[in-house]
């Protein structure tokens, strides 16, 4: 592709060297397994976790005479990611075949696509934030294609002393390779590119997302220069499946490669692996070009072709996708764009919070969720889908507060309850005697007793009124939280004499 630099140099992400600032340049080339009970060119399962070797055909194994046939799902699921990424369908593409030595592909080529993709130009916006003023920073960033091609099998060498393995389960997965144009200028911006570009996949349900399965993973294409100078050579980081991985590997390959030219060096164009231990890269072969691959049109395949009316209907479909999501909740719920972001980050998250907001206040509804659910399933290394709290015991829990069964307070021990015990909010309120005090008799009995055993106190009080905040806790402190928070502070005001 062309490189066309669209960013103006920005000091705030500059390297400092020896020699003065540098900028660092980041594209990425993201392999995204698509979502589909079949492999591109087979009818064998794709399903995560069996026995080596349990999901293979004939056609992945290239037996003699077997020719490949194109999945229609895993095209769709294609034209549904590009629509997603805002991108140019392309009507017709071509499938190539690319050629070096698969250990791991038998047929001893890739069926890929080059210069007709599926997908052609698109754009993804990230942000950056919040800053210290609470603002976030949006960058476009552009996509130059996505294209369909088949994953390769998987060699294992720690199996025998003298020989390796080679599982070819995931040999004809279909994958969606979506390039990025080289518009990236540090590792925060790729660890977000990175982020809401598996969001996007999750949303349209085109792609899982699990890094940790192989089913989503990086090639880091990283290289450095003088701000606004010439683009430098570029190496690429491969195979990365962790975002805090991608970031790391930015950050240690940015600086080798300044240390380098600092020296009067030069950069090679390489291939590299990240090394998480040492949190190094280190060199795995010289870089291939294009020309490289002799590619050429696969002759067992026709080029793929279909209409308007096909990807309408596609469109049709499509379901709301986070940027629009998040721009209704601030529009139409008004919440920040901060809660917003939280909220849509995840499909799952935004799921939940629509359930429980539905018929209550959004904003309480929110808080609940980023601070107290979230809150709590970080804290025990869970996700959303672990929960132990489900939407309605959630809402139940907000019910409550409004209708002034309980307090705040006494809603936070109920989470606690409700989180490691289960059960019906309600019903735990009555039986554990949760109700909050409403009996203003009671209530002033409890004031009463706290300003006779406090006098000094009391003097402080009528110098400062603002000190009377010091009884109402007390008061909340002798209740064990049950007491309604807003006629204590009316009844302590009154008893104290202090004026609204």
């Amino acid at each position: 592709m062309t490189l066309v630099d669209v960013r103006t140099p920005d000091p705030k992400r500059f390297i400092p060297g020896a020699t003065g600032d540098w900028e660092v340049i980041i594209g990425m080339e993201v392999h995204a397994q698509v979502a589909s009970n079949a492999k591109l060119f087979s009818g064998a399962s794709t399903e995560f976790g069996k026995a080596p070797n349990a999901n293979v055909s004939l056609v992945d194994a290239a037996m003699p005479g077997m020719l490949p046939v194109i999945n229609e799902e895993c095209v769709k699921q294609a034209v549904r990611t590009g629509l997603g990424l805002k991108a140019q369908i392309n009507h017709r593409s071509i499938f190539d075949r690319k050629n070096y030595f698969y250990p791991d592909l038998p047929q001893g080529y890739q069926i890929s696509q080059f210069k007709d993709p599926i997908v052609g130009e698109g754009k993804i916006t990230i942000s950056l934030g919040p800053d210290r003023q609470g603002n976030f920073e949006d960058i476009e960033i552009g996509i130059e294609r996505l294209h369909l091609e088949q994953d390769a099998g998987k060699l294992m060498h720690d199996q025998h002393p003298s020989m390796s393995f080679v599982d070819l389960n995931r040999t004809g997965v279909a994958l969606m390779e979506i390039v990025s144009k080289p518009d990236m200028r540090s590792s925060d911006e790729a660890k977000a590119y990175m982020t809401k570009l598996r969001s996007i996949v999750r949303y349209l349900g085109t792609c899982d997302g699990n890094m940790d399965e192989g089913s989503m993973r990086a090639d880091v294409n990283v290289s450095v220069r003088k701000p606004g100078g010439e683009f430098g050579t570029r190496c690429e980081i491969k195979n990365m499946n962790s975002i805090r991985f991608i970031g790391m590997a930015i950050e240690y390959e940015a600086r080798r490669q300044i240390a380098i030219l600092e020296e009067g060096g030069t950069i090679d164009q390489e291939t590299r692996l990240f090394d998480a231990g040492k949190g190094e890269t280190r060199s795995m072969r010289s870089k291939e070009d294009a020309h490289d691959y002799r590619y050429f049109p696969d002759p067992d395949l026709l080029p793929l072709e279909f209409d308007n009316a096909f990807v309408a209907s596609l469109l049709e479909d499509l379901p709301e996708l986070p940027d629009d999501k998040k721009l209704r909740y601030v529009k139409d719920l008004g919440l920040t764009v901060y809660d917003a972001s939280v909220l849509v980050s995840e499909k799952a998250i935004a799921d939940y919070f629509e359930v429980l907001a539905e018929g209550r206040d959004a904003k309480s509804a929110a808080n609940w969720v980023i601070n107290d659910l979230l809150g709590a399933l970080n804290k025990a290394g869970k996700g959303i889908e672990e929960t132990p709290v489900s939407p309605a015991q959630l809402g139940g829990i907000l019910d409550l507060i409004k209708d002034g069964t309980i307090s705040g307070k006494i809603a936070k021990d109920l989470f606690e309850i409700v989180w490691n015990e289960g059960g019906d909010p309600a019903k735990l309120v009555e039986e554990r005697g949760m109700k909050q005090v409403t009996d203003t008799g009671a209530i002033e009995t409890a004031v009463d007793e706290i300003i006779a055993a406090n006098p000094d106190q009391v003097a402080k009080v009528a110098a400062k009124p603002a000190l009377a905040g010091w009884f109402v806790g007390q008061v909340m402190k002798a209740t064990g939280g049950k007491a309604n928070p807003q006629a204590v502070q009316a009844i302590v005001k009154a008893k104290l004499g202090i004026e609204e």
